[in-house]
């Protein structure tokens, strides 16, 4: 039964601190990664992805709040829930950018408003019981795509390439501010799923799912993106070659470790903290532009 196992619930003694970052999208060029649209989009991606996602991780805690029963793991999680509702605002801005600039992002937006709300939402009708099931369910899913942000955001942190290609700073800083919280809470979610619910088939159903899922919303995402730049014209398709590419030259993360990082999380002794630094992130945060100037507000 769900919290009744002997599973060893590791913490990280976080304390999670909501940063209110604001960024100025009033000089980002369509194509921010110069003379790149394939790897910009590629990217632009998370833009379309996160607000509607992150807000839907949003939800789903604060319907596992309830069901906490430990202190500590309870302030982690309302600790996520702040970094996560700033992460949402944040890439939302971009997005109102894109629009200015002649790319509609509406019309794929609306498709994920439809699967977050109504597919992944919370079904009415359900008994108590069937209500808790749902709610661990959702969790688990949330902690298989969490382990994918936070591969993402240690590549971002780790993205040279990026710098070579004189990527917009403002961009760049949005990607590592983002991707350093990513690490910083990295085990947040996991250590939720396992406190509900320490049996592993709930970790592999939350990956089998999870996983396929981002991959097709992601390669879904980069065709809309490519389709609807009105600089572009159709000319531009996305394919696995370009991706590998754009990863050889340090432009995205590589596909193939991309996997190797979704089969480390199927390992029963896996847990989040194996996974990058969160010395290297909290070193990020207290360096980046716009963490440092939310302090200084």
């Amino acid at each position: 039964m769900p919290g009744t196992g002997t599973a060893p619930e590791v913490h990280d003694n976080l304390v999670l601190e909501p940063r209110d970052v604001k960024f100025d999208w009033s000089q980002l060029p369509l194509h921010w990664i110069p003379d790149e649209p394939f790897a910009t989009h590629t990217i632009n991606v998370l833009h379309l992805l996160l607000p509607e996602g992150e807000r839907w991780f949003v939800r789903v805690f604060k319907d596992a709040l309830p069901m906490i029963t430990d202190e500590q793991l309870r302030e982690e999680v309302l600790g996520f829930i702040g970094q996560e509702a700033i992460h949402a605002q944040a890439h939302e801005e971009v997005l109102e950018h894109l629009l200015s600039q002649g790319l509609d992002p509406r019309p794929y937006v609306r498709q994920l408003a439809w699967l977050f709300q109504r597919v992944l939402g919370e079904r009415p009708g359900l008994s108590a019981r069937q209500r808790r099931e749902n709610v661990i369910e959702r969790v688990a899913f949330v902690a298989a795509i969490e382990h994918f942000t936070a591969f993402l955001g240690n590549w971002a942190l780790n993205s040279p390439g990026l710098d070579r290609a004189q990527a917009d700073p403002t961009m760049l800083d949005l990607l590592r501010w983002h991707g350093a919280e990513e690490v910083e809470h990295r085990s947040v979610a996991y250590d939720l799923m396992v406190h509900l619910d320490p049996g592993y088939l709930r970790r592999i159903r939350g990956m089998m799912v999870s996983g396929p899922l981002l991959v097709r919303l992601w390669v879904r995402g980069v065709r809309f993106l490519l389709a609807a730049d009105p600089t572009l014209h159709g000319r531009i398709r996305p394919s696995w070659l370009a991706a590998r590419s754009a990863a050889e030259r340090g432009m995205l993360p590589d596909p193939v470790q991309s996997l190797r990082s979704g089969l480390r999380y199927l390992k029963r002794g896996y847990h989040p903290t194996q996974e990058g630094s969160s010395a290297q992130a909290l070193s990020y945060l207290a360096t980046s532009p716009a963490a440092r100037a939310a302090v200084a507000r």
